[in-house]
């Protein structure tokens, strides 16, 4: 995102105690990611150091430095979903949608993307579900009880299988 529009977003915030974040938090919105470029405007703009800026956005899951697709699936790989099978969820995603295991971000997230960019896989601690584990996340969408057999309808909500498909 060029200087010009970090400021239209940085002037919606009057308050300097957590500007920083609102204005990372907006930007992702609309881009969806992060970029190196992005992050330096930010920077210039607010008038805080670099470092600064890349420690926030590096510090909270949430934000991605890299672009990624349009839905968001994130496995719960915490204790109770890690024995209920977590990894198998995993394991099916990546064969379904064609993603390499172990692929992995710069800052060593695990976040492989589709090729036709319309999905990105990353993992998670815990998303505090506990009760009806593996859960899996899309778009900020809790499905839980998940199972081998279900992911396809689950993907299938968000187009997954459709002409043009992995």
């Amino acid at each position: 995102m060029d200087r010009k529009n970090v400021s239209r977003i940085a002037r919606k915030y009057n308050v300097y105690s957590g500007k920083l974040l609102g204005v990372l938090e907006d930007i992702q919105k609309e881009e969806r990611y992060l970029s190196e470029e992005t992050l330096k405007n930010v920077a210039d703009v607010l008038d805080v150091p670099l470092t600064r800026v890349y420690s926030v956005a590096t510090f909270y899951s949430f934000f991605n430095l890299v672009p990624v697709g349009k839905h968001i699936i994130t496995v719960c790989m915490g204790t109770a979903c890690h024995v209920k099978g977590a990894y198998r969820i995993l394991e099916v995603l990546q064969d379904l949608l064609g993603v390499r295991p172990g692929e992995t971000t710069k800052d060593g997230k695990f976040m492989p993307t589709t090729h036709d960019k319309k999905f990105t896989v990353s993992t998670a601690r815990c998303f505090g579900a506990c009760s009806m584990t593996p859960v899996v996340m899309i778009d900020g969408k809790i499905y839980g009880y998940v199972n081998a057999k279900n992911i396809p309808l689950i993907l299938k909500e968000y187009g997954w299988g459709e002409k043009n498909e992995n």
